[in-house]
């Protein structure tokens, strides 16, 4: 068993803490928000995702994961002095599309003025490439005396919503390191999960990541562009991706045309990697496209909502005296994450072009409330739905596919549903008496 120190316990944080504890190490979780800590402590979760509570109640009572404020505490544990800080804190995104390292800086000057024994610090945010060797530079520079240090590239390829699982069964594990003998002793943390282990150099992993994520949300714009063919064409998207999924080289996965790509690490990621082309002189005319899809995939739901309930006697505002229900505001099902949420835009649009909206979404709703203003927050589906003219299907959350359409038919003004998700066919839709718009889909026409 290793004493393991986690600084940040946001998604990637909490979620790598607790399943190292939960694989049989001491892990002590470290954050500067007392108020976290405190509810941690009680195991209330800062987050939503399914199955973390229940773990983190069970390592909390095993007594494998604490939690503190207290940077000295956690890493110069006497009893159990810390072989390995992993740094879990957010890079948000910066002016020019850059990631802000400030957390990350705030991290390892925390972790250099306390720490009185050797340490491997882990680089488990989404950092630019170069930041292994900045880190390094920042740790000599703090030390009040040299103590032996060594840093390693652990790039996360966590998804919200299946966080856990994606940790306890990952594709690879990806480490970068100056020093070998650091790297290979971070892998034997992963060693039970019988994953491949790639070894390389800082810089060399930390690009993995940037390039995996920006080579995924291609993937979903790639499939969004094609639906817009679609859609002029009259082909189906579904049945396209599906026919592209079976060749092996392609694959289907993030082949689902919709509301484009959202949340706290694609649209962040992309734009880091874009600037740090073009900081270096490079055009990346590929990411520039990808970024201008994904924008387009939002707007085209206003835009099909608008052809379908717009008021033609509001030239300004077309949606004038329209009411607008929207299933969904997270950026994905099963989390509460509303970060670059592609609903939160498309409830803005339609704001904008004078509509009145209903919302909901079973976990997000409150999260939501922080950023929305002149939104009706509903209780259920149904009450979003009573009074609209048009209903926006925005997240893809199981409760939304089983829907009664007959009652959705009785309680709404008009039956006008614009399926972001493509959650039904639209020959079931027509059947059941509604007008009805998918992504790509063929029956649109």
């Amino acid at each position: 068993m290793k004493h393991i120190v986690v600084v940040g316990v946001g998604y990637v944080g909490l979620v790598t803490g607790t399943c190292l504890a939960d694989l049989g190490h001491r892990v002590t979780c470290v954050d500067i928000s007392k108020e976290r800590i405190e509810s941690l402590k009680q195991c209330i979760m800062p987050i939503y995702e399914p199955g973390l509570e229940e773990m983190v109640r069970r390592n909390v009572a095993a007594g494998r994961l604490f939690f503190t404020t207290d940077y000295a505490e956690a890493i110069n544990c006497p009893e159990a002095p810390a072989e390995m800080v992993f740094i879990a804190v957010g890079t948000p995104e910066g002016v020019d599309g850059e990631a802000d390292l400030r957390y990350v800086r705030d991290a390892v000057e925390n972790i250099a003025a306390v720490m009185d024994h050797p340490l491997i610090i882990v680089n488990k945010s989404t950092v630019p490439v170069g930041t292994g060797d900045w880190v390094a530079d920042i740790v000599r520079s703090r030390q009040s005396q040299p103590i032996p240090f060594a840093v390693v590239s652990n790039p996360e390829f966590l998804r919200e919503g299946s966080a856990i699982t994606d940790f306890m069964n990952p594709d690879r594990i990806v480490l970068g390191s100056l020093d070998k003998e650091a790297a290979q002793r971070v892998a034997q943390l992963y060693l039970a999960l019988r994953a491949p282990i790639m070894i390389t150099d800082l810089r060399t992993a930390e690009m993995i990541k940037y390039a995996s994520n920006a080579f995924l949300a291609t993937k979903i714009s790639f499939i969004n562009e094609i639906a817009n063919i679609c859609e002029a064409l009259g082909a189906d998207v579904k049945e396209v991706a599906a026919g592209m999924g079976y060749d092996k080289r392609i694959g289907r996965a993030f082949l689902d045309a919709g509301l484009g790509y959202g949340g706290s690490c694609f649209p962040k990621d992309v734009k880091a990697l874009a600037h740090m082309a073009n900081v270096q002189g490079k055009h990346p005319q590929l990411l520039e496209a990808v970024m201008q899809i994904n924008a387009d995939a939002r707007r085209n739901i206003v835009h099909k909502v608008r052809a379908l309930i717009g008021n033609s006697n509001s030239p300004l505002h077309r949606l004038e005296n329209r009411i607008v229900g929207v299933l969904g505001l997270a950026f994905k099902a099963n989390t509460d994450d509303i970060r670059d949420s592609q609903p939160i835009d498309i409830i803005r649009m339609l704001q904008a072009e004078g509509a009145m909206v209903k919302a909901y979404d079973p976990v997000a709703m409150p999260n939501a409330a922080r950023v929305l203003r002149n939104v009706q927050l509903c209780e259920n589906a149904y009450a979003t739905a009573e009074g609209c003219d048009a209903l926006i299907i925005a997240t893809e959350w199981n409760e939304f596919k089983h829907l009664d359409l007959n009652r959705l038919k009785q309680i709404m003004r008009q039956p006008v549903i614009v399926d972001g998700r493509n959650l039904y066919e639209p020959k079931q839709m027509k059947e059941a008496g509604f007008i009805y718009r998918g992504v790509g889909r063929g029956y649109d026409l």
